[in-house]
């Protein structure tokens, strides 16, 4: 057998195993499999695709396998058989609440190929964070300042990754081989049935007309695309293939093309119903129903996408962009009816979600029969959704999947490190400390703070390092536990977008040909909403869909036009070209607006009138003065 069909199998069984522990179908029949069981199978599988696929080096490209990965999957095989094969030892563990030699070694055995999996499909930072935190666990006590504290034993912290709930086997990879596998495999279907191309051809038909419509097609279409597939850089690569060039071709210069689609790639995760997966991590961390989170992320997620999508336009015709020829766009209503029924799934999969309120994993399985079946629908057979095409989309979920259940069970490591050590309390109360409790300054240092530990990490282990390190000092000043996390998973996105370190801009660079760091400032100025929505949302909770009918409709009224004018001072252009003075009026505007007062809105909008009065009157003049002009004397 070839290895691409060996593969190809291995991934459907690991896809098909995944789907029945999610759904829970073997409990029905009377068979049950501890979770910490279930959890080491999942990561067994996660482990050998990785050393068998990803070599250590990019140097070495060969298929063969060399000798020392064969050691890290032995040492993968023993720890993870012993959790499997011998689990009451694993329970007296437990209740011991220490290690013997033999727990130790199994401990460093699962450890240590971890970590070398994680360094290989992410690079060195997440690895040495990991690290930087186990070093302060053992050598606190040597250690000054919010750092210091008792220390513990290399025995005690292996304890804590390898048994702890907290660790290796703890909530972030439950969540990945329970929830996220199933999400990813409805991508993935999804992708296969033509869904990808269907958003791609409905946005085009329906901004396409416009000036600048490749532009607004790309805001539309990675929003919907980057909703689901849970990945900033892989929706770049997914739908930037499209996008960018149809940008470069119409007038966008490569760096603005380039920002565009990192930047509506990067707020698909803030976006509703699936939010890019970290809404269920974030569910289960707070212990909130998944439909809540959805429902208060809604009005923020829209607000970001109407910032990127007004300066799009405004651009547009600050450049004099032409929208591209009729014929060149696919016709509305005959993609619409040729593809209506990929719908149909993703309603399904709301309705389960928010109507019905089942588990996010049962949700995406009793969508996936409606996924399967509407795909019969498609005029192509090559979109039909047959033994053949289920099996390469399972392997291009379980591909994606490797990789997040080895960042989370990585993660448990560090959890459990900060669990020991403290660091985490301290590190809020520091925060809190600093900022000597002033709400304002605190959300700017958790701003700050969430940018940079997000820095160079993929979404969900960026969330959860921040959820444990920085969320805790918005929660002591009182901040509700959903406008807390939301407040860091924008801040800690945000840097997909800001250099240094902006893993959506690379991949967006590498598709434009742009330079990273003139891409990068034009994606923070397209993204400022990830910057400036969370404060909004913190001081009025109304954009949360919290409070009474006419809070929330005043939030978002002020909201709304405060991010037009803020999108109108960013691209410099509102009735006509701005100067200066007109964008930070402007600007100051769209900002009060937003914020969170009744005062402050009637102020910015205030000052809202009067630039665009001034612009009004500026236009008329000199379309006077150009009439009078060209009159013969």
């Amino acid at each position: 057998m070839q290895r691409s069909t060996l593969l190809l199998w291995i991934s459907t069984i690991i896809g098909i195993y995944h789907i029945i522990i999610a759904g829970q179908f073997l409990p029905r029949f009377g068979f049950f499999i501890p979770t910490q069981i279930q959890l080491a199978i999942s990561l067994s599988c996660a482990l050998l695709i990785i050393f068998i696929l990803f070599r250590a080096s990019k140097k070495n490209n060969n298929d063969r396998i060399p000798f020392y990965d064969y050691l890290l999957i032995g040492m993968v095989l023993v720890s993870l058989g012993y959790v499997i094969f011998f689990y009451e030892k694993i329970l007296q563990y437990s209740q011991f609440g220490f290690l013997d030699t033999t727990g130790i070694i199994l401990a460093l055995f699962i450890s240590i190929p971890l970590l070398e999996a994680v360094r290989r499909k992410t690079g060195w930072v997440f690895p040495i964070l990991i690290l930087t935190l186990v070093s302060i666990t053992i050598f606190q006590k040597y250690l000054p300042g919010i750092l210091y504290g008792q220390g513990y034993s290399i025995d005690r912290l292996l304890y804590s990754a390898y048994v702890g709930s907290s660790g290796i086997f703890g909530l972030p990879l439950n969540v990945a081989a329970s929830i996220l596998i199933i999400f990813l495999i409805f991508g993935a279907l999804l992708e296969r049935a033509g869904a990808g191309k269907w958003f791609m051809d409905i946005a085009l038909a329906l901004t396409g007309w416009s000036k600048g419509g490749p532009a607004k097609a790309s805001v539309v279409s990675s929003a919907l695309f980057g909703s689901i597939s849970g990945s900033p850089s892989g929706n770049v690569a997914t739908t930037g293939i499209i996008t960018i060039p149809l940008m470069k071709k119409i007038g966008y210069t490569p760096k603005f093309a380039a920002a565009v689609e990192a930047t509506s790639s990067t707020g698909g995760q803030f976006l509703p119903p699936v939010m890019g997966a970290i809404a269920f991590v974030m569910a289960e961390w707070i212990g909130v129903p998944y439909s809540q989170i959805a429902i208060a992320a809604l009005i923020p997620a829209l607000l970001y996408f109407l910032i990127v999508f007004v300066s799009v336009h405004l651009q547009a015709y600050k450049e004099g962009i032409p929208s591209l020829p009729k014929k060149q766009l696919p016709n509305f209503w005959k993609s619409f009816t040729e593809g209506w029924f990929y719908l149909v799934p993703i309603i399904a999969l709301i309705y389960f979600l928010i109507i019905q309120e089942y588990s996010p994993a049962m949700s995406g399985i009793y969508s996936l029969p409606f996924l399967i079946g509407c795909s019969f629908l498609a005029k192509d057979r090559k979109y039909w959704l047959l033994p053949k095409n289920i099996m390469l989309s399972f392997q291009t979920a379980v591909k994606s999947w490797v990789l997040v259940a080895a960042i989370t069970a990585a993660v448990g490591i560090m959890v459990g490190a900060l669990e020991l050590s403290g660091v985490g309390i301290k590190f809020s109360q520091f925060i809190i400390d600093v900022s000597g409790g002033n709400l304002i300054l605190t959300l700017v240092l958790v701003g700050l703070g969430s940018l940079i530990l997000g820095m160079g990490l993929d979404s969900i282990p960026a969330y959860i390092t921040l959820a444990t390190l920085i969320a805790p000092a918005l929660i002591q000043l009182g901040i509700p536990d959903l406008s807390a996390h939301l407040f860091i998973i924008y801040w800690g996105l945000a840097s997909f977008i800001t250099p240094p370190v902006c893993i959506a801009v690379f991949v967006a660079c590498g598709l434009s040909g742009s330079k990273v760091w003139e891409t990068g400032g034009e994606a923070i100025r397209l993204g400022i909403a990830a910057y400036l929505i969370p404060f909004a949302f913190i001081f009025s909770p109304g954009l949360l869909l919290q409070g009474t009918v006419t809070e929330i409709t005043l939030a978002t009224i002020t909201a709304v036009t405060g991010a037009v004018l803020l999108a109108c001072s960013i691209r410099g252009y509102a009735l006509k070209s701005m100067n200066i003075l007109e964008r930070i009026f402007i600007g100051i505007a769209g900002v009060l607006l937003i914020g969170p007062s009744t005062l402050f809105a009637v102020i910015g909008f205030g000052i809202g009138v009067t630039v665009l009065l001034w612009q009004w009157f500026n236009k008329v003049k000199y379309s006077s003065e150009q009439l009078n002009s060209d009159l013969p004397s």
